[in-house]
């Protein structure tokens, strides 16, 4: 859609949400619950939740009034275009992912180079990243890092990319952080004690911002001596050797 004449072009707006069931505004600035006040259109990860979120920040906004669009691995590409079309019309529009910040290990980059594109100004506002908070308090290189997403699933192929990112860290004096599904931690942790040598620090960032939060870095073979259980409590992983 191509700008109307004389019409200001609405932004896209990049809105934290809370990494668990915390009180937004604990960990949200005032500027997150102003922005949700005023805006109408939103680009979601999943609707359900992104309305919970919402009314949570701003209990007396109208829900019928929202205009959610759903931006996840169901999304036909071809529909993502016309999420910006609000912007034509002088409206601001917002992206909203189920954890932490959009289009940083969520959906969100799509649109947001779309808008790029299409000269719409995009405002990504401040709040809580699992990535930044875990390698805040790892202690580890907060120089030189880099992150993988999800490790393969099949326990060989894990191992064997384990080894790699171990032996990419101290090649490149580099912090390697990656990420698994909830259900699947305890079996990654496995894995991680077994393919890693005893000196590489591995720190297990879990619960951010939580009161059940844990931030610890080990070495391997301080690990082994005590495993922790970390079934469906969302994780970051860290290892330097």
């Amino acid at each position: 859609m191509a700008k109307k004449k004389g019409k200001k072009t609405g932004a896209l707006y990049l809105i934290p949400t809370t990494l668990g069931d915390t009180e937004p505004l604990e960990v949200l600035p005032l500027s997150v619950k102003k922005a949700i006040e005023r805006i109408t259109y939103f680009i979601v990860e999943n609707e359900k939740s992104a309305r919970r979120f919402i009314k949570k920040v701003h209990p007396r906004k109208s829900q019928a009034s929202l205009v959610l669009m759903p931006l996840n691995k169901f999304t036909d590409a071809s529909q993502i275009p016309s999420f910006l079309d609000p912007c034509f019309e002088g409206h601001d529009v917002g992206v909203v992912s189920e954890a932490g910040s959009p289009a940083v290990a969520d959906p969100g980059a799509e649109v947001v180079i779309l808008a790029h594109e299409k000269g719409i100004r995009v405002i990504p506002m401040p709040g809580p990243s699992s990535l930044l908070l875990a390698l805040m308090g790892s202690g580890l290189n907060g120089q030189q890092f880099a992150f993988h997403g999800y490790l393969p699933i099949d326990g060989s192929d894990r191992k064997k990319k384990i080894k790699e990112l171990e032996k990419e860290s101290r090649e490149k004096d580099q912090t390697q952080l990656f990420i698994e599904t909830p259900y699947r931690n305890n079996s990654l942790i496995r894995d991680l004690l077994a393919a890693l040598s005893k000196q590489t620090r591995l720190c297990i960032a879990a619960d951010l911002t939580l009161p059940t939060e844990i931030i610890s870095t080990k070495t391997i073979a301080e690990w082994r001596e005590e495993v922790p259980d970390l079934h469906k409590r969302p994780a970051m992983f860290l290892i330097k050797s």
